[in-house]
């Protein structure tokens, strides 16, 4: 495996469970575990390398890559699913000696976050959920994009192009970081366990099944909801039906924003995580 010398995405390599786990600490306080989304090349760096240090200056903050993305690979025989992605991230945080935590999650991330809800609520102090899937929806281009995605510099451009309003903020050091990811650690029966695939065809529109609604309105912590509301992976639509399920939840949408709010509007939407957790 490269070393994080050229790969920064790699950070601590720690046995959890018996999942060898990358993830990446800073800063002292009150415990946030940041967690990324998925498609191909995806780990906690690439997500959240600019988050990391600015919010570790008032909390103590990690990332990991979550099993079966990124440095985290799926153990010979476990096959991705739920249960075991809570499972991990719980033993995670009991790995760290972490009592309740603020999860805050982007996308797939999201979706992790509402999981724990339902399978180990008691680690939970509040979320914060991003472009967050819940309920059913129909796939959009850019989910179904990443399910079959083969690497190239083409295709990875192309893809990342998708997400941001603005795919201008797309670099070129951006698209070769994550292909050199993609090359190693897919993540490919990972995200072909999130995504509908041809199978589905046949029986009319790709139906994306989220966290079920009537589970959220169990949930009993402090949410804050953040969306772009040109988010063309996950409709802004989802958002508005989640806040209305969640009973603790609060909402910003971000204009001119699509699926990545903590790149395209990383000022903003630090002064909202900082106050949500202040209050939280």
């Amino acid at each position: 495996m490269p070393d994080n010398a050229v790969l920064p995405d790699i950070g601590v390599s720690m046995d959890v469970g018996g999942i060898k786990t990358n993830y990446h600490e800073i800063g002292e306080g009150d415990p946030v575990i940041l967690l990324h989304g998925s498609g191909p090349g995806v780990t906690a760096w690439q997500n959240w390398h600019k988050i990391l240090p600015r919010l570790g200056e008032t909390h103590h903050v990690l990332a990991l890559d979550v099993v079966g993305f990124g440095f985290s690979p799926l153990p010979e025989g476990e096959k991705p699913g739920i249960k075991l992605w809570t499972k991990h991230l719980a033993d995670f945080i009991d790995a760290m000696g972490l009592d309740r935590v603020t999860l805050i999650g982007n996308s797939f991330g999201g979706a992790l976050a509402l999981g724990m809800m339902a399978h180990h609520a008691h680690k939970v102090r509040s979320l914060v959920l991003m472009g967050t899937p819940a309920g059913e929806f129909e796939q959009s281009q850019g989910l179904a994009n990443s399910r079959s995605f083969e690497p190239s510099l083409d295709a990875m451009r192309a893809m990342l192009r998708a997400f941001p309003y603005d795919p201008s903020i797309v670099t070129e050091e951006a698209v070769e970081a994550r292909l050199r990811v993609a090359k190693i650690a897919s993540g490919k029966e990972t995200i072909e366990k999130l995504q509908p695939g041809d199978e589905q065809d046949a029986k009319g529109p790709r139906i994306v099944k989220g966290i079920p609604l009537q589970q959220l309105e169990a949930i009993d912590v402090p949410a804050l909801i953040l969306h772009g509301r040109e988010d063309k992976m996950i409709p802004l639509s989802v958002a508005v039906r989640m806040h209305e399920h969640l009973k603790r939840s609060e909402m910003h949408v971000f204009g001119q924003c699509g699926h990545w709010v903590q790149l395209e509007r990383e000022d903003q939407f630090l002064d909202q995580v900082c106050g949500f957790l202040r209050n939280n």
